[in-house]
Formats: C-alpha cells, structure tokens, sequence
C-alpha cells in the first residue's frame, strides 16, 4: 500500500533466499533477536494479525533486570567456557544453550532464584525424554551455566537445578576389548586404525591423549622405556611402562614424525575421528556387542599388570581408585578366556602388596 509506514518502533530485517526472493522479519526493539514477531514475504504488511502480533509483543512485560540471554552470552565469552571447557565440548554446550537461550532466553536470570524454576527446567527438558543422554546432559549444561551466573558473574545468589535425576545408566565393566576381539579387529584393519587400538590397548589412554602422544613422550629406563604424559582429564602425569606390543608400534613410527597416531594421510586425528576409526571399522569386521575405543582400557589394566605395575600404579594409571582397578581386572580375566588363570594369579599376589588394601 503506497505511503504505508509501519508502527512506529518496528525494526524491519530484509534477508535474501537461495531462490532470489526477500524475506522480511519484524522486531519491535533494534538488536533484540527475542523482540521477533512476525516474519513474512511483504515488506509493508497491512493484515489484522501482524497489528495483533505487534500489539502482543509489545505488551508483555520487559524482564526486571539483567536477561538470561544476556548471561548466556557473557557466559560464552568467559574463561569457563573458552578455556576450561575442551573445543569438542564448547560445540555441544554451545547447542544446548541455544536452545535453553530459545526458552528462557527473554526472561529475567532472576527467574532461576525462584524454586519453581526447578519445575519449568524439567518440563523444557522433557523433550528429550525419548534419549536418556540427552536429557541428563540438557540438565547438566543448565547447570553448570548456572553455577557459573552465581559463583563467577554474580548475577543471582543461588539456583535451584543442582543435581538433576540422571535417566542414562549403563554398566560397561563387562564390555571389553578381550584378545579374540582384538585379533578380529585388527585381522583386515587398515594399518593406522590398527595402530590406534593398539595403543589404546597397552597404555588405557583416553582418546584425548592418544591423540597427542609423541615419541618425546617415550623415556628410556633401566629395564626398557616408559611413556610419560599429563593427561588432559585429571591434569596428572602418569608413568606408562612400553610393552611388546607398544614398543613395535612406537619403533615404526618415523621420526618425522609429529604424533605416533595418524590418519591414512599422515595428518594428525582428533579424539573424535580416533573413536570414529574405531567404531567404523569394528562394523565392518562384523564385531557383536557395543564395544568401543574407551573400552580398551579395561585390557590395558591387564597388560600393566602382566607388565609388572602394581594396583597402586594401574590405579593411578587409569584415574580409578584400587577397589575398582581389581574389579576391572578379575571381569577381564572372567571374559577372556585363555588368560584368566595367570591374571588372576597375578591379581592375588598385587592384592596382597604391602602397599595395597582393597
């Protein structure tokens, strides 16, 4: 409609589709991608409901304070997001807040002060009733962006979605990488994926630090070498002792180089595609059952053993605590077949160190 203006105070955005025509989207504040109320393909709409929708918009009442889109925002640019959380992680986080910022987002941050909000962070999180996982990470990530809007922003005192009920439980002491699997594994495998299990098996390394492991981490000792590395989860260096096995793959290594573990052209991998190597080719070589990358660490604990480490040291190895370091290795030894006489030998005389109470 010629001379038409639109209300005063709509902010009015032209986008360009892939089909060449424009699509227009309404605001009623500048900047406010929460103050969206229409969308449509004219650009001056004269029709009853884009008044109704405008009207309605502009009626609500502004949130008291500062918005937890605001918060989410700051939340994304601080230390305890860009530094603290790995770059894998910040990606997930990234996308759960979106959708929390997609609920919640217009709403004072005062909101999650009030214990009810408790109740409205459940039902948001319903959706994602059909995935366990989803559902208790959903909850996880509020969570943590919260203890951070208290403790480090210091934008509310206190909120009310600290410990969640977890839906996701699963036992995988009983899912390992046994010595037939691993034959099978790697009977067809290409060279580097082979190399990838491998290492997981004979030093119970995350796939984190798998994929960073270099030869400056091998060091010589007085019976043969040993690996020494930080890990990224607890920050701790451990003390790896180099197997048979390890020492093959680490002696084919060239010394040009960068990591131990790389991909059919030589690049680096990430902890993603290690895992991902892993996962496809056990599909292809038609192995049963969920097993998987991490799993490898419960074999590993049996090869420190077999390689002379104490429960203490296979312990502190793997992050577990001693009780739980015996348990892996007698379910290993339940499942293995062929080996389980002379680990579980093993096993007593480690339980009955003097250093050891289990």
């Amino acid at each position: 409609m010629r001379g038409y203006q639109l209300p005063e105070g709509v902010h009015r955005v032209e986008r360009k589709l892939a089909d060449g025509r424009s699509r227009f989207h309404f605001y009623a504040e500048r900047g406010n991608k929460h103050s969206k109320f229409w969308s449509g393909y004219v650009r001056c709409p004269v029709d009853l409901e884009f008044r109704q929708a405008w009207t309605a918009k502009i009626s609500r009442p502004k949130p008291i304070g500062i918005s937890t889109s605001t918060v989410i925002d700051r939340f994304l640019s601080s230390a305890e997001f860009v530094v603290a959380i790995r770059p894998r992680t910040q990606s997930d986080y990234r996308g759960w807040l979106k959708k929390f910022d997609a609920s919640f987002g217009e709403d004072s941050i005062k909101l999650f002060e009030e214990p009810e909000s408790r109740g409205e962070v459940n039902t948001w999180r319903q959706k994602w009733m059909h995935s366990p996982k989803q559902y208790d990470y959903a909850g996880t990530v509020v969570c943590r962006f919260l203890n951070w809007a208290k403790d480090e922003a210091k934008v509310i005192t206190k909120h009310h979605c600290e410990g969640f009920k977890k839906l996701y439980q699963v036992d995988r002491s009983k899912v390992i990488w046994t010595p037939s699997l691993v034959d099978q594994f790697c009977k067809d495998a290409p060279v580097w994926t082979k190399r990838i299990l491998i290492a997981a098996c004979e030093t119970g390394l995350r796939p984190a630090d798998l994929c960073r492991l270099n030869l400056r981490h091998v060091e010589p000792t007085p019976k043969g070498r040993r690996i020494t590395i930080t890990t990224n989860k607890s920050n701790r260096t451990v003390f790896i002792p180099v197997t048979e096995a390890m020492a093959d793959l680490i002696d084919s290594t060239p010394e040009c180089q960068k990591f131990i573990l790389v991909g059919l052209s030589g690049k680096p991998l990430d902890e993603r595609r290690i895992s991902e190597a892993v996962f496809e080719h056990r599909k292809k070589a038609k192995i049963e059952g969920d097993v998987r990358l991490y799993d490898a660490r419960g074999t590993a604990a049996t090869r420190l053993l077999h390689a002379g480490l104490s429960l203490n040291q296979i312990a502190g190895v793997m992050g577990w605590g001693l009780r739980y370091a015996a348990n892996m290795i007698e379910k290993y030894a339940e499942i293995s077949g062929s080996e389980s006489d002379a680990i579980l030998e093993l096993l007593e005389e480690a339980k009955h160190a003097p250093d050891v109470e289990v």
